[in-house]
C-alpha cells in the first residue's frame, strides 16, 4: 500500500534553511541518510514533485528526486551520505544533480552507469579573451555566424577535424596529449583542466566497436539539447581576487563559454555498460531498489570494464571540448584579424559534470579512498587541494555553472565546507523544471527566439523547434540554484558571465 503525502513527509526533516536530511526508512534498505539543498522557491518544488507522485501513487512518469536520493542511499557500499545539489531534477538511476561516494575497499561496494549518465564528461570550458562588449558588438552578427559556421551542431552533425579509427583509439588513450600532438591544442591549456584533459585508467579496448563507428563522425562537434557555445561578457564580479587570478577581472570582458560532452560514443558506452551489468547483478545477487539503477561491483570484471570504458569516453569530451576551442580561436582570429595568442584565448578552466573518479576523502575522521559518482554535479575543491592548478591553489578551484540558453552563467570557486559536506561537488546548472515534451507543448519556438533577440542576444540554432525544449521557461533560475550553493558554504560566487550571443544544435 503506498503511503500519502503526510506519511512520506514524516521521513523529511529541514536542518537548515538550505539543507533537508531524508531520513532513514523512506525506502527500503537505505544505508545511510540522504540530505538535499534547496531555497524557498526549490523546495517548494520538490515537496510539490513527492505530492504529486504520492496523489498518482506512483504511476506513470519519472521518480520525483528525493525518491532517487533514497534509492541511491540504498546502494551497496555507499557512504556519508546520498546527496541532492539545487539543480536537481529526475534522471535515469540517480537523478541528475545527485551524487554518492563509495568505499573502493568494501568488497561489496558498487558502480553504476546511472549515477554517471549517458552523456559521460558532459562538462564546461571557459575561454577568456581580451576583449570587450564594445569591440564585439560591431561584428557581432558575423562572429556569431563565423562560429557557427565553425563548429558543426546538431543532432547528426559530424566533425571536420579529420580522424581515422587509429586516430579515435590514440584519442580516447590519450585525451588531450593526442590533441596536443596533433597540434590541436596549446602546451598550457591541459594545466586547466580536470585530471589536465587526460583519464589515465582509459582502456579503448573496453569501448565496444558501435561504440566507436558513432563516436568517429563526431569529433569537434557540438551536439544538439543543452549544448552550447555562447559568447559572454563579464556582469558582475563577487570576488575580485578569484577573478583576477583568472584573468577575468573586468566587467564587460568578453569570453567564450563551451558545453559539450561525449556525443554517441559516451551514451553507447553507457548502454553496453547497462546490459552487462544487468547480468553481474543476476550473478552476485545484487539487490536495488530501482531496476535503472544497474550496477556491478566496484572490482568485478563488469564494474573494471566499465570505469575503464567510462575513462575513455571521458578523454573523447576532452578532445571534443578541445577541437571546439581550437575551431572558436580560428573564428576569433578570423573575425579580428589577429591571432589567437594575441587575443589572450587562454583556457580558464575546464570541468567535467558527468563522471565516476577515484578520490581520497576524510569519513568520520579516517581517510578513505572513494569512488565518487557526479551526475549532473560538478567537482569543486577548496584551495590547497593537490589536484587543483598551481594558479587557483589560494583561491580554490574554479567552477563553471552554464545557465539555460539565454540566461546567466556563473563562475564559483571550491570551499573547504563543501569538501566535507560534499566531497567536494556542487551544482551544475541550473536543472530541468518542464520535461522536454512539456516545453514543446507549452511554449512556440518563435516567442523563444523573438524574446532572445529582445534582450540583445544574437542567437544561431540548427533545429529551431528543439529550442523550445531549451528555453529559460523549461528550466530552473540558476541564479537560485548558485545562491543556494554559495549560501550552504559548498561553494562561493566568484563571477557572473551574460551572453551576447548562442549557438545551439
Amino acid at each position: 500500500m503506498a503511503r500519502t503525502f503526510a506519511e512520506e513527509m514524516k521521513y523529511m526533516e529541514q536542518l537548515t534553511p538550505n539543507t533537508w536530511r531524508i531520513k532513514k526508512g523512506f525506502v527500503p534498505n537505505m544505508k545511510v541518510e540522504g540530505l538535499f539543498y534547496v531555497n524557498k522557491h526549490l523546495e517548494t518544488l520538490m515537496i510539490e514533485e513527492l505530492k504529486h507522485h504520492c496523489a498518482s501513487q506512483g504511476v506513470g512518469g519519472f521518480l520525483p528526486g528525493v525518491k532517487q536520493i533514497a534509492n541511491v542511499a540504498a546502494l551497496p557500499g555507499i557512504v556519508g551520505r546520498s546527496i541532492g545539489l539545487p539543480d536537481i531534477h529526475s534522471g535515469y538511476g540517480f537523478a541528475i544533480g545527485n551524487m554518492a561516494a563509495f568505499d573502493m575497499n568494501d568488497p561489496d561496494a558498487v558502480v553504476s552507469p546511472g549515477g554517471v549518465g549517458f552523456d559521460i564528461n558532459c562538462g564546461v570550458r571557459l575561454i577568456r579573451t581580451n576583449l570587450f562588449e564594445k569591440d564585439v558588438a560591431p561584428v557581432k552578427e558575423s562572429l556569431a555566424q563565423s562560429l557557427f559556421d565553425h563548429i558543426p551542431v546538431g543532432v547528426g552533425s559530424k566533425g571536420v577535424i579529420p580522424m581515422n579509427s587509429k586516430d579515435l583509439e590514440e584519442a580516447l588513450e590519450m585525451g588531450m596529449d593526442w590533441s596536443l600532438r596533433e597540434g590541436y591544442s596549446w602546451a598550457e591549456d591541459k594545466e586547466h583542466c580536470e585530471e589536465y584533459g587526460r583519464m589515465l585508467q582509459a582502456d579503448p579496448s573496453k569501448v565496444s566497436q558501435r561504440a566507436k563507428k558513432r563516436g568517429l563522425p563526431q569529433l569537434g562537434t557540438l551536439g544538439a539539447g543543452n549544448h552550447y557555445v555562447e559568447i559572454q561578457v563579464v556582469d558582475e564580479i563577487y570576488d575580485k581576487h578569484s577573478a583576477t587570478k583568472m584573468g577575468m577581472d573586468e566587467v564587460g570582458q568578453v569570453c567564450v563559454m563551451i558545453h559539450s560532452g561525449s556525443r554517441g560514443l559516451g551514451h553507447q558506452v553507457a548502454t553496453d555498460a547497462l546490459l552487462e551489468m544487468e547480468r553481474a547483478m543476476k550473478r552476485d545477487t545484487i539487490v536495488v531498489n530501482d531496476r535503472q539503477l544497474a550496477c556491478a561491483r566496484i572490482h568485478s570484471t563488469e564494474g573494471q570494464n566499465y570505469l575503464k570504458a567510462m575513462a575513455a569516453a571521458a578523454n573523447y569530451a576532452f578532445v571534443n571540448r578541445t577541437s571546439m576551442t581550437f575551431l572558436a580561436r580560428q573564428a576569433f582570429a578570423k573575425a579580428f584579424r589577429s591571432t589567437p595568442d594575441d587575443l589572450d584565448m587562454q583556457i580558464v578552466y575546464d570541468v567535467s559534470h558527468n563522471i565516476a573518479k577515484v578520490e581520497e576523502h576524510m569519513i568520520d575522521g579516517k581517510q578513505k579512498t572513494l569512488l565518487v559518482h557526479r551526475k549532473g554535479s560538478t567537482r569543486a575543491f577548496p584551495p590547497h587541494h593537490p589536484l587543483i592548478p598551481v594558479d587557483y591553489q589560494l583561491t580554490g578551484q574554479p567552477v563553471l555553472i552554464g545557465g539555460t540558453m539565454g540566461t546567466c552563467s556563473y563562475v564559483l570557486t571550491g570551499t573547504e565546507e563543501g569538501f566535507k559536506s560534499t566531497f567536494g561537488s556542487t551544482c551544475h546548472g541550473a536543472g530541468r523544471a518542464l520535461s522536454r515534451a512539456k516545453a514543446r507543448r507549452t511554449l512556440g519556438y518563435e516567442d523563444v527566439l523573438e524574446s532572445l533577440s529582445k534582450k540583445g542576444i544574437t542567437i544561431r540554432v540548427a533545429s529551431p523547434k528543439l529550442v523550445t525544449e531549451e528555453a529559460p521557461e523549461s528550466y530552473k533560475n540558476v541564479t537560485d540554484v548558485v545562491n543556494t550553493c554559495h549560501a550552504a558554504g559548498i561553494s562561493k560566487k566568484s563571477l557572473k558571465l551574460r551572453p551576447i550571443a548562442v549557438i545551439k544544435g
